[in-house]
C-alpha cells in the first residue's frame, strides 16, 4: 500500500524553476518598463508610501547634524565676534592716529607760515617732556648744544612767545615757560604803548603785570606784545591779554592777571630763534684835541 504525503505538505516545483521563472518575469518587467514605462505610476505610488519611513529613518541623523552645526555655529560666531571687536579696537586706534597727525601737520603748517613772517633765523624743536620740578615752569625740548642752541634764545610757536632757554645740554635744552614765577618778560600794550614787565604766576596759566600804577591806563582784553627793549625776544610777538584789573586806592599799584596767548601744553612743536644782530656799542667821546704849541720866533739880529 502507497504513503502519500497529505496535502498540506504538498511540494510545488524546484526552487531552481522558480527562481528561473521570476527572474526571468523581472528581466520582462524590466524591459517593458524601460520600452513603455508601464510602472511609473507604480513606481511613484511606492515612492510615495516610502517616504515617510524615509524621513522617520534619517530623522537621528538629521538631529545629530543640526546639533554639530548649531554648536559649531556658535563658535564661529564668537571667533568672528572676537575678530571683528579686535578689528574695531584697531580701526580706533587708527582713526585717534590719524587726527592726532592731521592735527600736527596743521600746527607745523602754521609754524611754517609763523616761521616766514619772524624776523630771526629758527630751528624747528620738540617738546619731550616736562620738568621734574612740580613747581617750575620748564619743559625739555629735542635740540641742544649740537644743534645750535644756546642759553637765553627766545621759543616761541605759531601764535606766540612760549618761553627761553635757560639751560642747555648737548642734544637737549631746558626751557622755562613765561608762566613760571621766576620769568619776566618785557611786554608793550599794542593799543596805548604802554610799557611794562610780565612775570609768571606760578600757576602755569596767568602771568602779572606787576608795579604798574592803579589810574594806568589798561582795560580787560588789552593785548600785549613783546616790547624787544631787551634783545631776547623780537619785538611784537603776542605774549598775553589782559583778564583781570583790580584797581584800589589803598594800594599804589594795580593787580593786572592776563592769560598767555600760546601755550606749550597745546601743542609739541615750537621754534627756537636765534640770536638777534648784536647792536654797535655806543661810540666813545672823542679825547679834545691837543692845542697846538705855538713855536716862538728867533729874531736874527743883522
Amino acid at each position: 500500500m502507497e504513503h502519500q504525503a497529505p496535502p498540506l505538505f504538498a511540494r510545488g516545483p524546484a526552487p531552481l524553476v522558480r527562481l528561473a521563472f521570476f527572474a526571468g518575469l523581472a528581466v520582462l518587467l524590466m524591459v517593458l518598463d524601460a520600452r513603455f514605462r508601464y510602472a511609473e505610476a507604480l513606481r511613484q505610488g511606492l515612492a510615495l508610501l516610502a517616504y515617510p519611513i524615509q524621513r522617520l529613518a534619517l530623522a537621528p541623523v538629521q538631529l545629530l547634524s543640526g546639533t554639530a552645526d548649531y554648536f559649531a555655529s556658535q563658535v564661529q560666531l564668537q571667533r568672528d565676534n572676537e575678530s571683528l571687536r579686535a578689528r574695531q579696537l584697531e580701526a580706533a586706534k587708527d582713526l585717534q592716529t590719524l587726527g592726532a597727525l592731521e592735527a600736527e601737520n596743521a600746527q607745523l603748517r602754521r609754524l611754517l607760515a609763523a616761521r616766514e613772517r619772524l624776523p630771526r633765523k629758527s630751528t624747528f624743536a620738540e617738546i619731550l617732556y616736562s620738568g621734574r620740578d612740580p613747581f617750575s615752569r620748564k619743559v625739555i625740548i629735542d635740540k641742544g648744544g649740537n644743534h645750535g642752541i644756546q642759553a637765553g634764545l627766545a621759543v616761541v610757536d605759531e601764535i606766540g612767545v612760549i618761553g627761553q632757554v635757560t639751560r642747555v645740554y648737548p642734544l637737549l635744552a631746558e626751557v622755562t615757560l613765561i608762566t613760571d614765577k621766576d620769568q619776566p618778560i618785557p611786554v608793550q600794550a599794542v593799543r596805548t604803548g604802554l610799557r611794562a614787565v610780565a612775570y609768571g604766576a606760578g600757576d602755569g596759566a596767568t602771568l602779572d603785570l606787576r608795579f604798574l600804577a592803579a589810574n594806568v591806563d589798561i582795560q580787560n582784553g588789552d593785548a600785549l606784545v613783546t616790547s624787544g627793549i631787551d634783545g631776547t625776544y623780537p619785538a611784537g610777538l603776542p605774549v598775553a591779554n589782559v583778564a583781570r584789573i583790580e584797581r584800589d586806592a589803598a594800594y599804589t599799584f594795580a593787580k593786572i592777571s592776563c592769560v598767555p596767548a600760546a601755550g606749550a601744553g597745546n601743542h609739541r612743536q615750537v621754534l627756537v630763534l636765534s640770536q638777534e644782530a648784536r647792536v654797535p656799542p655806543a661810540p666813545e667821546a672823542e679825547a679834545p684835541a691837543p692845542k697846538p704849541i705855538k713855536s716862538k720866533r728867533v729874531r736874527r739880529r743883522e
